[in-house]
């Protein structure tokens, strides 16, 4: 494989999260993957830059209040 071939990876969203992240891709004019990867890179940024995730609980359930 190509050294700058995007790798495929499968991933299992709850209906709340998908529709969440479907109305921010919408908003930033991104497809639901360009969202998903964008908040990725930005996610390990952040980490490179001071060492941490983003934040403390960031392995905590997510509790979506979501309309």
């Amino acid at each position: 494989m190509a050294e700058n071939a995007k790798k495929q990876v499968p991933l299992r969203l709850s209906p709340k999260l998908y529709d969440a992240l479907a109305r921010w891709a919408e908003d930033d004019f991104r497809s639901l993957n360009g969202q998903i990867e964008y908040l990725l890179t930005e996610c390990v940024k952040q980490r490179k830059k001071n060492g941490k995730y983003v934040g403390e609980d960031i392995d905590a359930p997510l509790d979506l209040d979501i309309p």
